[in-house]
C-alpha cells in the first residue's frame, strides 16, 4: 500500500544570546498543516489519515461487511453498494433492526445492546427501541435470529457512533435510541445525561469482546459521525454541547486504539477529522449534513485506503476538485466542470484572477487544475 511518508522531526534549534539549543520531539512528531499543503490533493491521506491506514488492504468485493451506527454509516453502505460491495445490512428483505433503522442507532449503548440481543439473546426489561415515527421496534425472537445471522456472516464491521447524550429509564438503567416517544414520556423515571468517556468506552470495549467471542475473524471499523446535533437537551447553546458530545466519543475510541489497536481487528477510520480539518465547515445551509460530493470524496478517500481495488488518479483527482468546491475552498463553479466535463467551462474558472479561497493555496490550485485540464483535453 502507498502509505504517506511521515512526517518525523527529532528536534528544532532555537537562538538565545548567540547559542543554538535544541529541543527533543520524540520519535514521531507530525505537524498541523497549512493551508498549502491542506490544498494538494493527496492532503488529506498524507495528513489525516496518516497512522490510521492498515497495513494491507483488507476490503475486496467477497468481504461481507455490516455497517450501522449513526446516519453516516448509511452513507458508508450505500456508497460501497453501489461499488459493488457485498453489504448485509442493504438487504431490504430483512426484518433485522440494523437493516430497518440501522443508520438511527446513534449511540454506543444501542449499538452495543444490538450485539448482546443477537449473540446472546440478551433481555431489557423496557420498550427501548423505536423506530423514526416512534413506532415500538420490541425484542421479536426471529428478528433477533435475522440480525444473529447478519452478525454471524459478517467479515468485517463498521460501526459509526453518533453522540454521547442519552434518554434513559432510571428505574432499569436502560438506554433508549434516541428520546422517548411522547405519549410513553414518564417525567418520574425518564431521564436525560451526558455519558461519560469511560461509560462509552465501557460500550465500545463489549461490543470489541463479543465480535472477537463470536466473529474471532472479523476485523472493526469504527468512526465518529461528523454530523452534528440537531439539538440539545441541555440548558446550554447546541454548538458547545455538539463539541462535547463529539469530544467524549473521540476521547473514548483513541484510548481503545491505543490499548487494542496492536491485536489488528480494531480499526479508526477519520471521517470526522477530515470534514472538520480538511473542508473546515462544509455543511449545507441546515449546518448538519454534508454535500454529496464531500461525502462521494471521503467514500471514495475509504477505497482508496481500505478496499484492494484502487480509484483511479483521475477519480481521486474529480472528486477533490468537487468536494473543495462544494465546500466553498474553491470556485463553486468547479462542481459542476466535474460534473459535466466541461473543457469550456473549465477554462472560464482557470482565467479568474482567484480561485481558492486561501492565497496560500491558490499555486497548488491551479496545478491541479492543470491536470484536469489535460483529462478533459484528452
Amino acid at each position: 500500500m502507498n502509505k504517506p511518508a511521515a512526517k518525523t522531526f527529532n528536534f528544532q534549534h532555537t537562538r538565545k544570546e548567540g547559542v543554538f539549543r535544541t529541543w527533543f520531539r520524540g520519535e514521531h512528531t507530525n505537524f498541523n498543516p497549512d493551508f498549502e499543503k491542506m490544498a494538494e490533493q493527496d492532503a488529506a491521506l498524507e495528513w489525516v489519515t496518516q497512522g490510521w491506514a492498515p497495513k494491507a488492504r483488507i476490503v475486496t468485493p467477497d468481504t461481507r461487511i455490516t455497517a450501522f451506527g449513526s446516519c453516516f454509516a448509511a452513507n458508508i453502505s450505500n456508497w460501497l453498494a453501489g461499488r459493488n460491495y457485498n453489504i448485509l445490512t442493504r438487504d431490504q428483505g430483512s426484518n433485522a433492526y440494523v437493516v430497518k433503522c440501522g443508520e438511527g442507532m446513534v449511540n454506543s449503548y444501542v449499538i452495543r445492546q444490538q450485539f448482546e440481543w443477537a449473540f446472546e439473546g440478551k433481555k431489557f426489561e423496557q420498550d427501548l427501541w423505536h423506530g423514526y415515527s416512534a413506532e415500538s421496534y420490541g425484542y421479536d425472537e426471529e428478528v433477533r435470529r435475522q440480525t444473529l445471522d447478519i452478525f454471524s456472516n459478517t467479515d468485517l464491521f463498521i460501526l459509526t457512533f453518533g453522540l454521547s447524550e442519552v434518554w434513559y429509564d432510571e428505574v432499569t438503567g436502560g438506554v433508549f435510541w434516541r428520546s422517548i416517544p411522547q405519549d410513553a414520556y414518564d417525567p418520574s423515571r425518564h431521564k436525560f445525561r451526558v455519558t461519560t468517556v469511560e461509560e462509552n468506552k465501557d460500550n465500545i470495549r463489549a461490543i470489541y469482546d463479543l465480535i472477537r467471542k463470536h466473529r474471532p475473524d472479523a476485523k472493526i471499523i469504527t468512526t465518529l459521525s461528523p454530523v452534528p446535533l440537531i439539538a440539545t437537551f441541555r440548558p446550554v447553546s447546541c454548538i458547545s454541547a455538539n463539541s462535547v458530545s463529539k469530544a467524549v466519543l473521540r476521547v473514548a475510541l483513541d484510548e481503545l486504539m491505543r490499548e487494542l489497536g496492536d491485536e489488528g481487528y480494531l480499526h479508526y477510520w477519520p471521517s470526522y477529522e477530515i470534514v472538520t480539518d480538511v473542508f473546515h465547515s462544509p455543511f449545507k445551509q441546515d449546518r448538519r449534513h454534508l454535500p454529496r460530493a464531500v461525502l462521494d470524496f471521503i467514500m471514495m478517500l475509504f477505497e482508496q485506503v481500505w478496499c484492494e481495488k484502487q480509484p483511479t488518479d483521475a477519480e481521486m483527482l474529480r472528486h477533490w476538485i468537487a468536494a473543495l468546491s462544494a465546500a466553498g475552498l474553491v470556485s463553486d463553479r468547479l462542481e459542476a466542470v466535474v460534473r459535466d466535463d466541461s473543457l469550456a467551462a473549465l477554462k472560464r474558472v482557470m482565467a479568474k484572477r482567484k480561485i481558492a479561497r486561501h492565497p496560500e493555496a491558490e499555486t497548488a490550485i491551479r496545478a491541479q487544475l492543470d491536470r484536469l485540464e489535460a483529462l478533459l483535453s484528452g
